[in-house]
């Protein structure tokens, strides 16, 4: 099964759907608005003058917020219509960022740069079925010293939806829509991995990355699951037989 090329076809797709949704807001973030939640930006401390490297960077516009906010920034992603909107979105906002298309894993093949940060975020972890590589690329990108962090969606929510927690060694093939507003009647086909959270860490840590944070929040900044209930001020939560689960986890790590 060519998973790369059934997914790359699907956000391809989604792009375009994307780039034309109220959740991605193109508009406002051509006029200024900056895409990165709090979180991130306080695990990613002062970017100013560092090499950042994003991984997974849909079409770039938390790539270029970062490049807003000072970094010299590399973006990453497997959907080239997605690569041709960040850089068209860069060279609109006379931004100097660069981007590539290619799968993670055989752009660490081939990357002999080492990058101050390298970022990912949101939903990037269960399209990839090896998370080793997935390290292993991380840690080769960084220079000693080196900052790595990860903001993700909290895989017990895929639990509680009837996938599986732990990692098996087949993937999920199936058909859904997108998470933007936009997307009735926009099904693809995907194909996904199940990932637990020491695995994530384990990964990590195997590769010589020192884990500094470790956080967990019931808080999402996204509305894009169902049944979602907004607290004012904090974000999205979702009950479980009545008590809050969490809903985003996040990892910094130090190369050492």
């Amino acid at each position: 099964m060519d998973y790369l090329s059934i997914n790359k076809a699907t956000w391809d797709k989604r792009t375009d759907i994307h780039l034309e949704s109220s959740f991605y807001d193109v508009q406002s973030f051509i006029n200024g608005k900056c895409s990165l939640n709090p979180i991130e930006k306080e695990l990613l401390g002062s970017v100013e003058s560092l090499d950042l490297l994003h991984l997974q960077c849909h079409f770039g516009q938390d790539t270029l917020s970062l490049n807003r906010l000072g970094a010299k920034t590399t973006g990453v992603d497997l959907s080239s219509k997605a690569i041709a909107a960040a850089n068209h979105l860069s060279s609109k906002l006379s931004l100097d960022a660069n981007f590539f298309c290619d799968d993670i894993v055989q752009f660490g093949e081939k990357n002999d740069k080492q990058f101050d940060v390298v970022y990912t975020s949101y939903g990037v972890l269960c399209w990839l079925p090896d998370l080793s590589q997935w390290a292993k690329t991380i840690s080769n990108a960084l220079k000693s010293g080196g900052k790595f962090v990860l903001v993700e969606f909290h895989p017990i929510n895929d639990l509680v939806q009837g996938y599986d927690y732990f990692e098996k060694s087949s993937a999920d093939i199936e058909k859904e829509g997108t998470y933007t507003e936009n997307c009735d009647g926009k099904e693809s086909t995907i194909v996904t991995w199940s990932h637990s959270v020491s695995d994530v860490i384990q990964a990590l840590i195997k590769t010589g990355l020192e884990i500094k944070q470790y956080i967990e929040s019931p808080y999402s900044p996204y509305d894009c699951e169902q049944n979602l209930q907004y607290v004012d001020g904090k974000g999205f939560v979702k009950y479980h037989k009545g008590n809050l689960i969490p809903q985003i986890y996040a990892i910094q790590a130090i190369k050492k």
